[in-house]
């Protein structure tokens, strides 16, 4: 928890945000792995499994998490899943999911750049999905290497 001064210099309400963080494999296998914590974790969080917040998140998790193991990969290197529980002052607050890899040459299109592929391909809808779930998303450098994916839901 963390105490803030107001501008007048008095203390707020302590704000407590709440942190999930897992390194996984690159791997298929760690992209499913990283989901089914996630929604465990939610759950711990009051989120229960099959609610609307948990199937966005598991849809945005294992799209994030498969990008990262399949296209973010570098041999060697795992990919990292943080989730973040953030409170809000006039609204329930804010989830934000990131999923960090370290491959720095290959990043995902910016949102508001991501075009339908063609109707007959099997790929390329992924960051579309993100983009429709989440209230907002983002790609950001990641210091030292590498790229994060930032996906917030307001609650």
């Amino acid at each position: 928890m963390h105490s803030q001064l107001t501008p007048g210099g008095g203390a707020r309400t302590p704000v407590t945000v709440r942190t999930f963080t897992q390194r996984f494999s690159s791997t298929r296998r760690g992209a499913r792995l990283a989901r089914y914590l996630a929604l465990q974790q939610l759950d711990v969080w009051g989120f229960p499994y099959g609610g609307e917040v948990s199937e966005a998140v598991a849809l945005i998790v294992g799209e994030l998490a498969a990008n990262a193991a399949t296209h973010g990969r570098v041999p060697g290197r795992d990919f990292e899943l943080r989730l973040m529980r953030m409170p809000g002052s006039a609204r329930p607050g804010t989830l934000r999911i990131e999923v960090a890899d370290t491959r720095t040459e290959k990043r995902p299109p910016d949102p508001g750049t991501c075009a339908p592929p063609p109707p007959d391909s099997e790929t390329g809808r992924g960051l579309l999905l993100v983009a429709a779930l989440a209230t907002r998303w983002a790609v950001l450098d990641r210091v030292p290497v590498g790229k994060v994916v930032r996906a917030e839901l307001d609650l």
